[in-house]
């Protein structure tokens, strides 16, 4: 995300618990990732779930700039 996104979230995420949680949401699929990625192998079962979770993201990101939007 960019800083004006990031500006936009950090001002907003108190007041709006929508916001809050599509941001911790993203937060933990990513953190997710980060383990997946992490390995050297995966197997195609671990494989599909990551791209479960790829999805799961970019669909929260999408969300999250549809709240932003809102107070732009």
């Amino acid at each position: 995300m960019e800083r004006t996104e990031e500006d936009l979230i950090a001002k907003h995420i108190g007041q709006d618990e929508e916001l809050r949680k599509c941001v911790e949401d993203h937060k933990n699929l990513e953190a997710v990732l980060e383990d997946f990625n992490k390995r050297i192998y995966l197997t195609p079962e671990e494989e599909r779930e990551r791209k479960k979770i790829q999805k799961l993201k970019l669909l929260g990101r999408d969300k999250i700039f549809g709240i932003l939007s809102k107070y732009r």
